[in-house]
């Protein structure tokens, strides 16, 4: 039995499509939508069952279960300028580096579809920005998660977006990422190099892959270094600190890489929603002024980036210090 209205469309499934795959399911009932536009919609949150939203698009359809889908509101396929502010450290007529804050997305997509750093830039460089990103992403030659502080460039031509890209490619890039984490690495500096793919159990979540098939996931190199540790776990040595501040380097660039690469080795950053397995209870109870407890992103910030300017050749290095809420945060550890 199907109802529909402009936004929402809801349907009630038959007994008969028990056990049929979700999002395969979803293209028969409503016929206009394709099967790869049902599976984006349901891994970005937009369908519910008897009102609990689903974010698998794998998983079996329920007999009897009223299935709802809220529409999301169409958008411009063209991002236009805004006038937000940015912190910028350096430009001229071929690239610009900026400071983004915590909360800004780099470009538009799902739930993100206005106040990005692609909307700043347009605003910002007037059309000097480089097409090569298609017109979602002019300028944009990488990317930091959205509640990640930090360092980015963003190039004005094409030929500066090349250069920058084939860097990055060639791990030609210098970029240092200051991290606490729960607890701290054993040992307190190494390398980890793991593949991540996508996780089968959340696909908001990468995952590392233990597998010797060369084609399965991404390659990941992260190599780190402990600067200091906090605390210490009650009953045991201080071998075992309650929290560290990781400095992080990377030589290769996928999805979550430094978030899921040391919840890998059991030092979740503190504040991460989705690989933080939970609040540290201990630290939680120290927290007299709640600054650990408001704390409600992850504990990361792009410290360091260094590259080759893409006409002169000269290479150029910006440092930056902790934002005002991981300096805080600091403070809160040094005092545990």
């Amino acid at each position: 039995m199907s109802v529909s209205t402009p936004e929402q469309k809801e349907y009630v499934a038959e007994n008969s499509d028990s056990g049929e795959r979700l999002d395969r399911w979803m293209a028969t009932i409503w016929s206009e939508l394709s099967r790869s536009r049902c599976k984006a919609l349901v891994e970005d949150g937009h369908l519910y069952l008897n009102g609990a939203p689903l974010t698998d698009p794998s998983a079996k359809v329920r007999g009897g279960g009223v299935y709802r889908l809220d529409m999301p509101v169409p958008v411009a396929a063209i991002p236009k300028p805004e006038n937000i502010p940015l912190n910028v450290l350096f430009e001229d007529d071929q690239l610009i580096v900026i400071n983004k804050p915590a909360g800004m997305a780099a470009h538009p997509a799902a739930g993100n579809w206005t106040g990005t750093l692609v909307h700043a830039l347009l605003f910002h460089c007037a059309g000097t920005l480089s097409g090569i990103g298609g017109v979602e992403r002019p300028g944009i030659v990488h990317r930091l998660d959205k509640d990640t502080s930090g360092l980015m460039v963003a190039a004005k031509t094409d030929k500066a977006h090349q250069s920058l890209s084939d860097q990055f490619a060639a791990r030609g890039i210098e970029r240092a990422y200051l991290a606490f984490t729960r607890s701290a690495p054993q040992p307190r500096t190494g390398r980890i190099e793991a593949r991540l793919a996508r996780s089968r159990h959340d696909r908001k979540k990468m995952a590392v892959i233990d597998t010797l098939d060369s084609r399965a996931g991404k390659y990941a190199i992260t190599n780190y270094k402990t600067l200091e540790t906090f605390g210490r776990e009650p009953g045991k040595s201080v071998d075992h600190p309650m929290a560290g501040l990781v400095e992080c380097r990377l030589e290769t660039g996928r999805t979550h890489q430094i978030r899921a690469h040391m919840a890998h080795i059991g030092c979740p950053l503190l504040g991460d929603p989705v690989y933080g397995r939970g609040r540290s209870v201990l630290l939680a109870k120290l927290d007299d002024g709640k600054i650990f407890r408001d704390f409600r992103r992850q504990a990361l910030h792009a410290a360091v980036l260094g590259f080759d300017h893409p006409i002169t050749g000269k290479t150029i290095r910006f440092e930056t210090i902790l934002p005002k809420d991981m300096q805080r945060l600091r403070g809160f550890l040094e005092r545990i």
